[in-house]
């Protein structure tokens, strides 16, 4: 995915006290690599912990699994009754899919593909009439999840794509995977993505990670901005990295795509980050505001409680501009 969040690297010290002392664990999941710090009094086989919540999320929300429930249902395979995880992720996407006004939808799987950024190969040409088609099959209206776990499509080509909010949500599974475990303490960072519960008990503070600034270079990366965070999640969304350059006609196409026009074109806003109570919400919001544009964006930030931004974006004279919403601010590291 497209995420820009950068963790700050800590240098923890050894404590006498040994509830002080972080327990660190790292590996690849999702595509991508995590990286999770902890405090906890007993000893537990985490890893194997954390491989469980994988398997599950994936063989539920995964298009990249070909035997996973949205796979089979992507297929046309009616008969499929999904589980909590499929359940919990379609509510989640509803629920933004709604508050956006439908710039965040996770039936785009079909536009997704088409521009080469899914699991087939993309089309060779993309012209106004077979836009035109494709955004036929788009529409989380067009969906429905019935009462038996099966899910309806008005159109067998309806293509989802949860992939703007499984990360997060799978970041969210895993924190409650280490809170079963008697876990207070923790930060959790996959893929650019990061949960956090309680506080660094061995710097005595909240954690600290940073926004990576929009013109960071791959081999030195640099921050814009250091945020606290305790008991959120925070994603980002970025297209500066994360396009494709069409061989034949070389036509820039971004990551994120606008449902409603069905283009791969930038919008003003040029990255998101996003804290929410859940990297679930967080995640899906950041891709959000990237289709959305900056003055819709300030709208919605406007109305949702608990779901704060940090958003770059182009002003009228082509400058990179910087937007924080109304609470941001208290985030931010001084």
């Amino acid at each position: 995915m497209r995420l820009i969040v950068t963790l700050l690297l800590l240098i923890f010290v050894s404590c006498s006290d040994e509830n002080k002392t972080p327990m660190f664990v790292s590996g690849n999941a999702f595509g991508t690599t995590y990286n999770i710090q902890f405090f906890s009094e007993i000893t537990f086989d985490v890893e194997r912990g954390l491989d469980s919540v994988f398997q599950v999320v994936n063989k539920s929300v995964s298009t990249y699994i070909p035997d996973s429930d949205i796979s089979r249902i992507n297929r046309g395979d009616s008969t499929v009754q999904v589980d909590v995880i499929f359940k919990e992720v379609y509510r989640i996407s509803e629920v933004v899919y709604t508050n956006s006004e439908g710039y965040f939808d996770p039936t785009i799987g079909v536009l997704r593909n088409a521009y080469g950024f899914g699991d087939t190969q993309p089309l060779k040409s993309i012209d106004s009439l077979t836009l035109d088609s494709l955004r036929n099959f788009v529409g989380f209206r067009k969906v429905q999840l019935l009462g038996d776990g099966t899910i309806q499509k008005d159109y067998p080509e309806i293509y989802f794509d949860f992939n703007a909010v499984a990360k997060g949500y799978g970041i969210d599974r895993l924190g409650k995977y280490l809170e079963s475990r008697g876990v207070e303490h923790y930060l959790i960072e996959l893929g650019g993505e990061i949960l956090t519960k309680g506080r660094n008990l061995a710097k005595e503070q909240v954690w600290i990670a940073g926004i990576e600034a929009v013109d960071s270079k791959l081999a030195d990366r640099s921050i814009t901005a250091k945020v606290k965070l305790e008991d959120v999640g925070m994603a980002s969304s970025g297209n500066y990295r994360k396009f494709r350059i069409d061989s034949v006609t070389g036509k820039k196409y971004v990551h994120t795509i606008n449902p409603l026009t069905g283009k791969a074109e930038q919008s003003d806003v040029t990255s998101a980050t996003v804290i929410a109570p859940t990297c679930a919400l967080a995640d899906a919001y950041a891709t959000a505001f990237m289709a959305m544009g900056i003055e819709k964006s300030k709208k919605l930030l406007g109305e949702l409680a608990e779901v704060e931004a940090y958003l770059t974006y182009m002003d009228e004279n082509e400058n990179v501009a910087v937007f924080t919403s109304e609470k941001f601010d208290k985030y931010l590291l001084e």
